[in-house]
């Protein structure tokens, strides 16, 4: 039988926090936000940006949010309450869901200010506290100025499928070009 000394032990804690600390993902600046008054009331941030930045989150909602054939899939996965109808139909002229948008993330990548990213938010049954991207990607669970995912920062894709079943992704069927 081996014996571990206190120096063995403590050498090995050291050697797995940084084995840890370098898979991390990169990180960037940004914020994540409720609504707009909650980014105006950051005095750090120019009005206008929040503004901008907001209206560009809700302008790619509708294309980018999941989709859904039916209500209770996408309550299944968003909660009750939590989904609305998308504003357009399937080429079948059939009723399309989608989770309402719970916040939106904004920042500069790469610190520049002129790169400025805004994307809408969206909060799972399964894990309501955390903040998620329309590709279902984690954000953060605070909300004001944070250290973002460099993944979740990225474009998010547009649905162009609506999906069965819950499972935020697990299963699609194409819905037409009129959904565009």
């Amino acid at each position: 039988m081996k014996r571990w000394n206190a120096a063995s032990v403590v050498g090995m804690v050291g050697v797995s926090a940084i084995v840890l600390g370098a898979c991390e993902e990169p990180k960037v600046e940004g914020a994540i936000f409720d609504n707009l008054q909650q980014c105006i009331d950051d005095r750090g941030i120019p009005s206008d940006q929040c503004k901008k930045s907001y209206e560009n989150a809700r302008s790619q909602h509708a294309s980018v949010a999941p989709k859904y054939t039916s209500e209770q899939d996408c309550q299944a996965d968003f909660g009750a309450g939590k989904c609305e109808q998308a504003p357009y139909r399937s080429s079948t002229g059939g009723s399309i869901f989608m989770p309402m948008m719970a916040g939106y993330m904004m920042g500069s990548f790469m610190g520049r200010r002129s790169s400025v990213f805004s994307q809408p938010l969206y909060r799972s049954a399964r894990d309501p506290k955390t903040y998620r991207t329309a590709d279902n990607r984690a954000a953060g669970s605070a909300t004001g100025r944070t250290l973002i995912a460099r993944s979740a920062t990225g474009r998010p894709s547009v649905k162009s499928s609506t999906i069965r079943r819950g499972g935020f992704g697990a299963s699609g069927r194409r819905f037409g070009s009129s959904a565009t």
